[in-house]
């Protein structure tokens, strides 16, 4: 797929949360086509001990107002300095990048898309684009309290919603891992984004129930065109980079002992 280095234009600013900001980036053109789960590499202006571009998932396209969102959570200057962004700056991007989430494998098939913290991210826009293409999606997102979920109204605009959350504010209290859901329904697959200790958990799960299972890995990216070398991942054919042949990998290809 074609890469681009574009400046997009801020068309709006939103703060779902204390730690994120929602960037809504458009251009005067059609914006190029994208597969959910890549993502876009992102020069930060105005922070000096910003040298490299920062990898961001592309949360969702909107191609009725041309615009691409990008979900981001403050953690250090790079990020905090995004967050500082208004209407009508513009922002730097290489993309789209790296290979997204798996395609629609058959008619009325059910994905259960798995997802925690900022790794919720790429999940809004797979789980769209699964519904379109006449999947069924199920969304099980997960965090530490109520007022840490991001997007839920979103994600319930697409299809059903499962929650957890560790201190039991909403959803069901545990990890994603424990809900009662995954005793009662079988899903053709699974999609999880989210922390590693919860994508090897699930991919566990997936394991034992012969479940196929795919994960979003968030390896520390820097060029995310596989030329820097700071992603890579052991696999079974040996060592990639994530930022090239993944994001998205099948748990199959991963040695997480699971």
């Amino acid at each position: 797929m074609k890469k681009y280095v574009k400046n997009l234009r801020v068309a709006a600013v939103e703060f779902p949360h204390e730690l994120y900001v929602l960037l809504k980036l458009t251009d005067k053109e059609p914006l190029p086509e994208t597969l959910p789960g890549q993502f876009v590499e992102v020069k930060v202006e105005g922070s000096p001990r910003t040298f490299l571009r920062r990898p961001i998932s592309i949360n969702y396209v909107d191609r009725a107002k041309n615009e691409l969102w990008l979900l981001i959570k403050k953690v250090g200057e790079g990020t905090h300095q995004l967050a500082k962004l208004k209407v009508g700056d513009t922002l730097n991007l290489v993309f789209p990048l790296g290979n997204g989430f798996s395609p629609v494998q058959k008619q009325g098939e059910s994905v259960l898309l798995v997802g925690g913290g900022v790794g919720v991210a790429p999940l809004l826009d797979y789980g769209k684009y699964l519904k379109d293409n006449g999947a069924k999606p199920v969304f099980l997102l997960g965090a530490r309290s109520k007022n840490d979920l991001l997007e839920q109204d979103l994600f319930e605009a697409i299809a059903p919603v499962y929650v957890t959350t560790e201190d039991g504010s909403e959803g069901e209290k545990g990890f994603v891992t424990q809900h009662t859901l995954l005793n009662k329904e079988h899903f053709d697959r699974i999609s999880v984004c989210g922390p590693k200790p919860m994508m090897v958990s699930v991919a566990r799960y997936a394991k034992a129930t012969d479940t196929p299972c795919e994960v979003s890995l968030e390896n520390m990216m820097a060029c995310g065109l596989g030329a820097c070398l700071c992603c890579v991942e052991k696999t079974v054919k040996g060592n990639v980079c994530v930022c090239k042949e993944g994001p998205v990998f099948n748990i199959n290809e991963l040695t997480w002992k699971v």
